[in-house]
């Protein structure tokens, strides 16, 4: 999920709020002395950025979690599980698992099968391209959003500072027992937040968007575990084969693989 275009969730696709009053509460509060000059967290985010772009062979799992706001205005959390394999410049295997849907996403690097596991069919698309490219047809041909593509393009750094107006180093935290610097960055509908691994491997390994314009200001969180960069994949690690008693149908036939179950949010907006 891009932060500067306003929107939930990835894949592409994406998010957990503070309610009203916290937030009143919170936006009251001084700056920490401690926070440190935008130019600062500019750096670190690139450091990170330049490091992500150019590992040609990468592998992780994430954990996602979407919030959602019901005409109630009652906050809903869904979450999910998956893994990444990716090849540059354009092949790559993304699996996500969650309560209503399993989902697994591979490129050849010539066509991209999208593939429903609980449905046990699948749709094809041409992907010729790198995976930045693949990524933006998915998003606008297909409304598919594919977990961290943000962080993981062959320039992050531009897509992620696209439209910010403030960004700040917070300090350091603590993501799954490794230390992170923490940053923080304002759009004029999102805030969004990164923990950045401290040494010389600046990983992703949270991140947090917060949708302002949505009322209750619902919040997609990412977390990001088990790197691995520079191992080559096996050979058939982006091979597709189509299972027993699978179907192939039209990729428009495939909308209802979300993270969030159909009439949670009327009209299926998130």
């Amino acid at each position: 999920m891009n932060p500067g275009n306003g929107s939930r969730s990835g894949a592409a696709l994406t998010k957990s709020a503070l309610g009203l009053l916290a937030a009143m509460a919170i936006t009251c509060l001084p700056a920490p002395v401690g926070w440190a000059a935008e130019g600062e967290a500019q750096n670190i985010l690139k450091a990170m950025a330049d490091y992500v772009g150019r590992q040609d062979n990468l592998s992780l799992k994430y954990d996602a979690d979407v919030e959602v706001v019901t005409p109630a205005v009652e906050k809903i959390q869904f979450s999910a599980s998956g893994d990444v394999t990716m090849s540059r410049p354009n092949k790559f295997r993304i699996t996500r698992t969650g309560g209503y849907a399993d989902v697994e996403l591979i490129s050849d690097g010539s066509k991209v099968t999208v593939y429903d596991r609980g449905g046990n069919r699948f749709a094809q698309v041409p992907a010729a391209g790198s995976f930045d490219e693949v990524v933006d047809r998915l998003r606008t041909e297909a409304m598919l959003e594919l977990p961290g593509a943000d962080l993981l393009l062959s320039k992050p750094y531009e897509e992620l500072m696209g439209g910010v107006l403030e960004g700040k180093h917070i300090g350091r935290g603590v993501v799954e027992g490794v230390e992170c610097e923490h940053l923080a960055f304002r759009n004029l509908d999102t805030d969004w937040q990164i923990w950045v691994e401290v040494g010389d491997r600046p990983l992703p390994r949270k991140y947090v968007i917060t949708s302002k314009a949505v009322g209750a200001a619902p919040q997609y969180t990412l977390r990001l575990r088990d790197w691995k960069t520079g191992v080559s994949p096996a050979s058939d690690a982006f091979a597709f084969k189509p299972p027993e008693g699978s179907s192939g149908v039209a990729i428009t036939l495939l909308k209802d693989i979300d993270e969030i179950p159909a009439g949670i949010v009327p009209g299926g907006a998130k």
